[in-house]
């Protein structure tokens, strides 16, 4: 049943006002429809703003072998139009109110989401009922094949035609074997994305969009009564359904058992080394002490691989060891290390080595514990503190490990966590027989730098943005 569209601006009533949340911090109240729609409140009336965000439980790792990149295609064709907003209106009606939008698609999730002016959050609402309850009736052959050119092309610019573009596809090939659900990044093949129908589309909407099987959460200037009264209003008649499959079991040995090696030649700035390193699920105590020991480890400026290869030894521009969190797999130790001048891998590798024995033999040093858990402490601070991304925690936290709570107290695991665990995990996880390498060497000599090289970014960032595919307008 297609939702009836708010009144115009002009026509809304002004929710009144209420108590303050309490002395206690955040706090988020849960809710569900009766067709299964969860629904999450946070209060914050520190700005005149609203974050609607909307977690479908469905990823790339729910696709099929030969339908690799359906969950981003489609998450790109909920912004082609829904029965009663035709085209690119749901870009123009949200920025037109003042706000901004977007969606993102990665293994365990797909994500949409607005920022609003609390008075436009009934527009935020109506607009994403009306597509999860009609975009059936507006999809079509053409908005198919045109968002199909729009995914392919962003492979092109995100993977095939950057340096080392390819590099987080070929390591998690390496890390999770051939029929595993891991085993494709949510971006997908240039021939499953043409062997695409519209069928096909047709049926992942129909098996995995339905209110029983997302999550909502609303953060922000809000009355928590009358967003209530919306949702219900918007979502309540849209009915759930049954028909989702389970994704495939994820379940892997805890180590690789063996070094996994590639050597690329291509046409990049710099020789390279980039490695994977399978670590404990999300959710558990030991992912936080990976966490803990990979931002040690390789955490920005201050961390021991910088100090090393950049700082000390001056063999690499950039040498950054993040973590890409799974629920529904070992999670990945992202390392990337970018050689300087004509340094060789080897080189890199040995002092890398060498790094990772130290720190398994001894564990991080109280000053090491101390800034990396400062450093993951702030990094939770920020997405809290902005509307936006306390939503997304929270439907985060509601997906993929049931109780959105978890958001409002997940720094306090981490700060929890001992230098002996962070040691251990490391001795555990950070070894050769557990860990993919790609090894990069230039086809061709670099051009002479016009001024100084820069230091590049963390393995982490490269990670989280192959991990998270966007749509845009």
């Amino acid at each position: 049943m297609t939702p009836t569209p708010p009144p115009s601006p002009s026509e809304q009533g002004t929710a009144s006002a209420e108590a303050p949340a309490g002395t206690g911090g955040l706090t988020a109240t849960e809710h569900r429809l009766a067709n299964g729609l969860r629904v999450v409140l946070s209060r914050d009336h520190l700005t005149p703003v609203a974050a609607v965000c909307l977690w479908y439980d469905v990823g790339s790792r729910h696709e099929v072998e030969g339908r690799t990149g359906l969950a981003h295609l489609f998450e790109h064709l909920m912004f082609q139009g829904s029965a009663q907003v035709k085209g690119n209106g749901h870009f123009e009606l949200v920025q037109g109110a003042g706000g901004s939008l977007n969606g993102t698609t990665s293994f365990e999730r797909t994500n949409y989401f607005e920022t609003m002016p609390a008075h436009e959050l009934e527009l935020a609402l109506w607009l994403e009922a009306d597509r999860m309850g009609s975009l059936l009736s507006a999809l079509d052959d053409e908005s198919m094949e045109n968002q199909r050119d729009v995914v392919k092309n962003e492979r092109r610019q995100r993977y095939d035609n950057v340096p080392y573009g390819t590099a987080f596809e070929k390591l998690t090939a390496m890390a999770y074997p051939e029929g595993h659900p891991y085993h494709h990044t949510p971006i997908g093949s240039m021939a499953d994305l043409d062997a695409a129908s519209l069928r096909d589309a047709r049926e992942f909407f129909r098996t995995y969009y339905a209110p029983n099987n997302a999550v909502l959460s609303i953060v922000g200037d809000i009355d928590p009564e009358q967003t209530l009264a919306w949702v219900e209003k918007y979502f309540g008649s849209i009915p759930g359904h049954s028909g989702k499959r389970p994704p495939r079991d994820g379940t892997l040995p805890e180590v690789i058992g063996e070094e996994k090696r590639e050597l690329v030649e291509e046409d990049v700035p710099s020789r390279a080394m980039m490695a994977a390193y399978r670590l404990p699920h999300d959710g558990t105590r030991e992912a936080d002490a990976a966490d803990v020991a990979l931002t040690a480890l390789g955490g920005g400026e201050s961390s021991r691989l910088h100090n090393r290869l950049v700082r000390r030894d001056r063999l690499a521009v950039g040498a950054g060891f993040g973590m890409l969190r799974l629920a529904g797999a070992p999670s990945l130790g992202w390392l990337d290390v970018k050689a300087s001048g004509g340094v060789e891998v080897a080189d890199i590798e040995a002092a890398v080595d060498d790094e990772l024995r130290r720190f398994a033999e001894e564990g991080p040093t109280p000053e090491e514990m101390e800034r990396a858990q400062a450093q993951l402490e702030r990094e939770w601070l920020d997405r809290l503190a902005t509307v936006g991304g306390r939503a997304d925690e929270l439907c985060r936290y509601a997906v993929l490990f049931g109780d959105p709570q978890l958001a409002l107290t997940a720094v306090g695991r981490v700060l929890d966590v001992t230098a002996e665990e962070v040691r251990a995990v490391a001795a555990a996880r950070l070894r050769r027989d557990n860990r993919a390498v790609l090894v990069y060497e230039p086809t061709a000599e670099p051009a002479a730098p016009e001024g100084p090289e820069p230091v590049l970014g963390e393995g982490a960032e490269v990670a989280a943005d192959n991990e998270n595919e966007e749509s845009g307008q």
